[in-house]
Order: structure tokens, then sequence, then C-alpha cells
């Protein structure tokens, strides 16, 4: 019996794609290195120190941990959350959704999404858990997914949709 591992990451077109809620698992933190422009490297420097994040030879990155997890990173209840919550790195705050000008990844007509007078290709990455595949529903596409596009084309900075938070009480 042998066993194949399979190293290219797998991306499925978002007509796939039913609905996505982050479930708090944390995969997204603890499988991938973040990167950052510069504008957010500066700002984690400042509030956290230069040894928090990495240079790379035309790019930024966080630091990871000596597990390999982000240092940000935070468990609490058993769910994982982002201790930069309202300062995430653009990359952080469009996972799991890839948003581009080129259908890069196949399957353009499942790709397809219209925004304003734009065509984009949208793709998720399947590594992520919280994702439910299906029909879209309406609101995923006219909500949840818009507000993705609209934060990686820079037309908005905060997420409602697009993020989780643990809710106390």
């Amino acid at each position: 019996m042998s066993i194949t591992v399979q190293t290219k990451l797998n991306f499925v077109p978002w007509q796939y794609i039913a609905d996505w809620k982050c479930d708090m698992c944390g995969s997204c933190c603890k499988l991938y290195s973040v990167v950052i422009d510069f504008p957010e490297w500066l700002q984690i420097v400042k509030n956290f120190g230069v040894e928090k994040t990495v240079a790379g030879l035309d790019r930024f990155y966080i630091k990871r941990s000596s597990d390999g997890s982000c240092p940000f990173i935070c468990g609490f209840a058993g769910a994982c959350m982002c201790g930069l919550q309202n300062k995430k790195p653009g990359a952080c705050k469009q996972w799991p959704f890839k948003v581009l000008l080129e259908p890069k990844f196949g399957d353009a007509n499942h790709a397809l999404y219209r925004y304003s007078d734009l065509n984009l290709f949208v793709y998720a990455d399947s590594m992520c858990s919280g994702l439910r595949y299906g029909n879209p529903r309406w609101e995923f596409g006219a909500v949840t997914l818009r507000e993705f596009v609209e934060i990686t084309l820079g037309k908005r900075q905060t997420q409602h949709n697009t993020t989780r938070s643990l809710k106390l009480f």
C-alpha cells in the first residue's frame, strides 16, 4: 500500500460552494506563512517588535513560532482566534478565498464573479474546513463573497461576514 502526498494546493471555484463560515479551527494560522506588505510590517514591528517578522527576497512575512503556527494565534475554549483581529494582514482577511483577474486555477465559468463592471475569478482554498459545498446560497454570493471581493479590491477594510469572533456572553 502506498500513500500519495499531494503538494499542490487545490482551489475550488466559488460556484461549487454553498456557504462559508469560519469554524475557528486555526488551520489557516497553522498551515501557512503570512505575507505582509510594508505598512503591515511596520505596524507589527511598531507594536510587537521586529522579531515577529522575517524578510524574504521580495516580501515580508510574519515569523512562525517554533511549532510552525502564527505567533498571534490565540486559543480559547477550544477555538482559535487572531490576536491581531482588528489589525489583521490583508492575506488573513482574504483567506480562504483568492480573487483574481484571470482564471488561474481553471474552470473559469464556475469561478466567474461579476462585481460592478468587473469580471473576476474567485476560488477557495479547499484546506478550509469552513467551506460547505453545494449550490451557492444567495447570502453567500451576494453578501459574504462580495465582502471578500471588496476587501481584496481595497474598497472595504472592516470585516463582518468574513471573520468570526468568539461570543462569550
